[in-house]
């Protein structure tokens, strides 16, 4: 009972955050379906390209949680600084990567047949988040760094309060007013990298001035990079991020495809994804705070508390997954009115909500599952596995049912066939995650 309210407490205040998060993409998916139809379908379109490549670079950083984990665990505070310095170069070279990445995003946009029309304001919104890419990702290493600590409060305060400047900026810049041209889905990008370069200044800020990061001389000056240390920073940090692209781009590609099936496709799938992308904060959370749990356990050497701290993850996200796809199926209609005053697109998006519940239920369970296979230094089986199901699967198997046609079944070019296609990988997924868990962690406790 005890693991369970410390994962909880941890869990619910990491959510906080995540959701004001993700509420900045909300936002903007609600402020650019006020301008047009065709800045949401941009929107949906270039924020699938940012996420797909800011995700993989993100799971970099996020992959350090474990291991500063398990060395305050061992209570190595002096180890545990030094290694946030060194992290520091890893930060750099995946910062430098993230830009080039959305400065140059035609590969993409070819391949996937985006149409024309939306190129032009694609590469635009790209462009300005290229700039964001560093800031961004600096205050990911030092939320990572308080989620090791179990202090995850400050994170989500900031986060909130990122949230209160960024939903007017995107009123400001999309819609215009005050002697500014609107900008349309452009405004969306300008307003996050503002907040972005506000967050990392605020991480500096209290990194350097609040005294409970002392003990962790994180200030020393900073040492030559110390190669034995980032080569293991990227054995365990090159297939978790591969694997989070792997997951994040399956999910986010299926925008690019469905483009072509039109606008009122484009943006009802873009609503789908808002409300998945906020469900999906749920299991995050949960898969966070037993990183840090599970983590911090093995540091102190207790192998078996590791694996009462991974069970009891595993239960709190079937139950929270339960009631999370039961409450989409129920208000599928209302939700689905509430982010667009066009009634095709409204009508198209509920239909698709529903595929979203399904999605939903299996996708938690994974989602906490990698999280504590990363702890017990599992990440080349999820990546395989991640591969073979997400995007041989779900991907591939969705785009040649839908324009092409599967086996006996004729071609089904709908939203709907790439949600189904991907649930149903997603299932294979979860089952093998969840019997991964339970026998590494067994294994470990003999």
């Amino acid at each position: 009972m005890f693991e369970a309210r410390t994962l909880l407490r941890h869990a619910s205040t990491v959510l906080i955050g995540q959701l004001a998060v993700m509420a900045f993409g909300i936002a903007d998916t609600f402020i650019a379906g006020q301008f047009s139809t065709s800045a949401l379908a941009a929107l949906s379109v270039g924020s699938a390209i940012y996420i797909s490549v800011y995700v993989a670079l993100n799971g970099l950083i996020q992959a350090l949680l474990p291991v500063w984990s398990e060395l305050r665990g061992a209570g190595a505070k002096a180890a545990l600084g030094q290694s946030v310095r060194q992290a520091l170069y890893l930060c750099l070279v995946v910062s430098v990567l993230g830009t080039l990445a959305l400065l140059f995003p035609d590969p993409w946009l070819a391949h996937t047949q985006v149409p024309v029309e939306l190129q032009d304001d694609v590469r635009a919104y790209l462009r300005i988040l290229a700039i964001a890419v560093g800031p961004s990702l600096l205050f990911r290493m030092f939320a990572t760094l308080n989620q090791s600590l179990g202090m995850p409060m400050w994170i989500t305060g900031l986060q909130l309060a990122a949230l209160i400047m960024k939903v007017p900026l995107s009123l400001w810049f999309t819609l215009g007013g005050l002697g500014l041209q609107a900008q349309g889905v452009v405004g969306c990008a300008w307003a996050t990298l503002l907040v972005n370069l506000w967050l990392m200044g605020m991480s500096i800020c209290l990194l350097r001035i609040r005294t409970v990061y002392q003990e962790f001389e994180i200030w020393h000056p900073l040492e030559a990079p110390h190669f034995q240390t980032l080569k293991n920073f990227l054995r365990l940090g090159i297939p978790s991020a591969l694997s989070l692209m792997v997951e994040v781009t399956a999910f986010t590609m299926m925008a690019l495809f469905i483009s072509r099936q039109g606008l009122v496709a484009a943006a009802s799938h873009q609503i789908a994804t808002s409300v998945a992308t906020v469900l999906y904060m749920v299991p995050l959370a949960l898969g966070i705070a037993c990183s840090s749990r599970v983590g911090f356990w093995l540091g102190a050497n207790e192998p078996r508390r590791a694996q009462q701290a991974a069970h009891t993850g595993l239960k709190l996200a079937l139950l929270l997954a339960i009631f999370c796809s039961a409450s989409l199926a129920i208000f599928k209609n209302i939700l689905a009115s509430w982010f667009s005053t066009d009634l095709a697109v409204s009508l198209a998006a509920a239909t698709v909500l529903g595929w979203v519940a399904l999605y939903h239920l299996v996708d938690a369970l994974q989602a906490v599952c990698a999280f504590i296979l990363r702890c017990y230094r599992i990440t080349l089986l999820p990546l395989i596995i991640y591969s073979v199901m997400l995007w041989g699967v779900g991907l591939y198997g969705a785009c040649v049912w839908a324009y092409g046609g599967l086996l006996s079944w004729p071609a089904k070019p709908e939203v709907s066939t790439f949600w189904a296609a991907s649930s149903a990988a997603l299932v294979i997924v979860s089952l093998a995650f969840v019997t991964l868990v339970l026998w590494v962690a067994r294994q470990r406790r003999i």
